[in-house]
């Protein structure tokens, strides 16, 4: 069975396994090796079982038939968490206890493609998290997060990256990308900032001043 890093350490960011479109095995495999806790949605346990992976925390409300003591003997140990709000998606669920034990940040993977409306509820119920975890969704095409307010980083040039408003996102401002904004707005449904790449090897600088605003890093 493949297992995790050995060391615990909660500074460094939890691995939550949602039930969407699954990635490549070389990217789960580097995730696992540095992640000193590995969440999976009650939904997804089947399959990250065929996977020969241990994990720590199983979640979510088990509105299905559940036998809890399989999965202590498949598991063992593992700690099963049974919360039965169903105000609440079972990755939210997920982001509250890792809020709850003060684990500043996660990395989620499985959790894009299959249902679009799975996808859409992942990439945006972010925000409600923003001021307590640092949350970075992971599949084999991109890599998403919600920006801070002023962003700064090196990437090569022609990466790939999208700006996408989550509402109506105002002032922002870029630098090294191929098409600028100079305190400019985009609005979801409206103007995206889709398609975008850098525009040479260096240091990549957005700023915006009102809204939420997703980065997309992406790989072709």
């Amino acid at each position: 069975m493949s297992s995790h890093h050995i060391v615990r350490d909660d500074q460094e960011p939890a691995l939550i396994i949602a039930n969407g479109e699954s990635c490549n095995r070389e990217l789960l495999d580097q995730l696992l090796e540095w992640s000193p806790l590995v969440v999976v949605l009650d939904s997804a346990i089947e399959r990250v079982i065929e996977l020969g992976i241990k994990i720590d925390v199983l979640i979510g409300d088990f509105d299905r038939d559940f036998d809890f003591e399989k999965y202590k003997d498949l598991q063992f140990p593992i700690e099963i968490v049974k919360v039965e709000d169903q105000n609440s998606t079972d990755l939210d669920k997920a982001y509250n206890y890792l809020i709850e034990r003060n684990i500043p940040a996660a990395n989620v993977v499985w959790a894009t493609g299959r249902r679009a409306d799975h996808t859409i509820t992942n990439l945006t119920n972010v925000i409600k998290f923003k001021d307590k975890l640092k949350i970075v969704l992971l599949d084999d095409y991109s890599k998403v997060f919600l920006l801070p307010k002023s962003f700064k980083k090196w990437y090569p040039k022609n990466t790939p990256i999208s700006l996408i408003p989550l509402g109506i996102v105002n002032g922002i401002t870029t630098n090294n990308l191929a098409y600028s904004l100079k305190n400019e707005s985009l609005e979801i449904g409206f103007r995206s900032g889709s398609s975008n790449h850098v525009s040479e090897d260096g240091i990549v600088e957005i700023t915006y001043t009102k809204g939420f605003l997703l980065m997309m890093e992406c790989f072709d």
